[in-house]
């Protein structure tokens, strides 16, 4: 047995790894309409002496920063694509940098409501013309980087239907799903703000300002948890949903006589998966055929297949 006889049976484990997503240019241009706003509101809140911000400045600045790591790891990834070093190529990097913008995004949320409770028991003096101002314009600012990243992220909701759970885990790219989140985080704020803002101008309810900062914590807080739970999934190898557990099942048993004894399906990377299976049969075929059988849209990449002859 020859080198280029065995040659057939070897492949590379790239997967597309080594190709630049969609998401790496969107974030690129949203880090810097970030931290240029990042600049603009903390000047401002030095020259006008506004805590407010310059909070919101600096808050600015913690998002670029996880915007950072959102752009880091899409270089990454690619270039370690074929890196022997990664088992099934260097996917999983996109879900360690969600999980990791994740993490930052939570401990954004409870500086956030702690700013907000001590807010509310230390109020401080508010220049609220050109806190609403710059308020609005961050709300521009993060409107068009949230329409440039795309609006169309799952934002921690469960889908009860298999098919719907399918679709969204097999597209999705935690990468960007974790900077949307960090700019809408922003979005949010800025909102919550203005509102906040204009009651205590044109109310006297000043408190509401530290109000509106607990609630935004608390849903901010909400999202990074859901962005948590399904990044981790992926880092532990847990089993892919239950939709593509059952339709390469079907695929296998559809056959008479095939029975799978042992599935194992788990993400390797975006919209990709890896899977190892055993199946007994009274009539065994060969791994190539039982690898034909899965359909090609579930994004089963690499299979291991076990056949075993079944005797009474």
């Amino acid at each position: 047995m020859n080198n280029k006889t065995i040659h057939r049976w070897q492949h590379e484990h790239v997967f597309g790894q080594d190709q630049v997503r969609p998401g790496e240019r969107r974030t690129l241009w949203v880090i810097a309409i970030t931290a240029t706003m990042m600049v603009v509101e903390i000047t401002t809140g030095l020259a006008y002496g506004s805590m407010a911000l310059l909070a919101d400045g600096l808050h600015m600045g913690s998002h670029t920063a996880a915007l950072g790591i959102t752009t880091i790891a899409y270089v990454y990834t690619r270039r370690c694509a074929t890196d022997s070093r990664f088992c099934f190529g260097s996917g999983k990097v996109n879900a360690f940098a969600g999980y990791t913008s994740a993490v930052l995004l939570a401990l954004f949320a409870l500086l956030m409501a702690w700013e907000s409770v001590n807010r509310l028991f230390n109020p401080v003096e508010i220049a609220f013309n050109q806190a609403i101002v710059v308020a609005v314009i961050g709300l521009v600012v993060n409107g068009v980087s949230m329409i440039m990243l795309g609006g169309h992220h799952d934002h921690g909701h469960d889908h009860s239907h298999a098919e719907s759970q399918h679709h969204s885990h097999h597209h999705e790219d935690h990468n960007l799903r974790a900077a949307y989140l960090h700019v809408l985080a922003d979005a949010l704020t800025s909102l919550l703000a203005i509102f906040a803002l204009l009651a205590g101008k044109f109310l006297g309810l000043n408190w509401m300002d530290p109000a509106m900062g607990i609630v935004g914590a608390t849903l901010v807080a909400k999202w990074s948890l859901g962005l948590i739970r399904s990044t981790s999934g992926i880092l532990l190898d847990h089993q892919a949903p239950g939709a593509i557990l059952e339709a390469t099942r079907a695929a296998i048993e559809g056959i008479d006589g095939n029975h799978v004894t042992d599935l194992h399906i788990w993400s390797i990377g975006p919209g990709i998966y890896s899977a190892t299976m055993a199946i007994v049969s009274d009539t065994p075929g060969t791994p190539e055929y039982y690898k034909g059988l899965i359909p090609k849209d579930l994004g089963i990449v690499h299979t291991t297949v076990e056949v075993h002859l079944y005797t009474s």
